[in-house]
């Protein structure tokens, strides 16, 4: 009876045009304003608010919150890299707690502004607002737009007038729901996971707060404006692709 190893089985299937077992998880867009939202974002980023060009004293910039992020000591000290192997770090760690890391990115100046919170709401959202919006140049700027998702602490009408109470510059721009991918903070936030907390090994809350709040600072020394290659006519064509795959599908 022949017999076929488990490895010659699997280099088989890996040649083969069909793979079943791998898949790509995606959310198709449900805000009846997607297009509105987005283009307004996308504007933003071309400078441009309602058809007109931002003037040099207008600011954008984008906010969210990074949660739950843990500080795990690890139970045996990690070994740094040497010529010709990895860092180690020891698997089993103890916890010792998570910050919220929230975010302000200037999306023409290059600078961000951070802080880490226990938990996420509307205070701690209020305050990273208060950061930036109490300095230069946005305290005394005509207009400062804030991208955000909606986030509990600040979504809906009420986050709105909540806000522009409190900084009458201050103008809310809301992503689409399930579209914080337009939100550049987030491209952000993936430099600091790779770059900071990968792998995560703090032995303490303080010390995880010290290496974000440094990293933050040092990254804006050297950081440019991210080159943002969506534009009005990628959205354009990409909800004729997904208006074809939603009449396919209904068919």
């Amino acid at each position: 009876m022949a017999e076929i190893s488990g490895a010659t089985l699997w280099r088989w299937l890996s040649r083969d045009a069909l793979r079943p077992w791998r898949f790509r998880s995606w959310i198709f867009p449900r805000d009846p304003a997607f297009v509105q939202k987005a283009g307004r974002i996308l504007d933003l980023y071309e400078g441009v608010w309602e058809g007109v060009p931002l003037p040099p004293h207008d600011w954008v910039l984008c906010a969210d919150e990074k949660t739950s992020i843990q500080a795990r000591r690890r139970r045996h000290g990690s070994l740094p890299p040497a010529s010709n192997r990895p860092q180690y770090v020891e698997h089993e760690y103890q916890r010792r707690g998570a910050w919220v890391y929230l975010a302000a990115w200037d999306v023409q100046r290059a600078k961000v502004f951070g802080r880490c919170e226990p938990k996420t709401g509307i205070a701690p959202f209020h305050r990273l607002v208060a950061q930036v919006m109490s300095q230069e140049p946005y305290r005394s700027a005509r207009r400062v737009f804030w991208i955000m998702d909606n986030g509990s602490g600040h979504r809906g009408q009420k986050a709105i007038d909540r806000l522009r109470a409190q900084w009458p510059t201050l103008f809310p721009v809301h992503t689409p729901i399930h579209a914080s991918w337009l939100n550049q903070v987030e491209i952000y936030f993936s430099i600091v996971q790779r770059k900071v907390l990968t792998p995560n090994d703090f032995t303490s809350l303080g010390e995880l707060e010290d290496r974000l709040l440094r990293f933050q600072d040092r990254y804006q020394q050297i950081a440019a404006p991210f080159q943002w290659m969506f534009k009005r006519r990628d959205l354009a064509a990409l909800m004729e692709k997904l208006d074809a795959k939603e009449f396919s599908h209904a068919a």
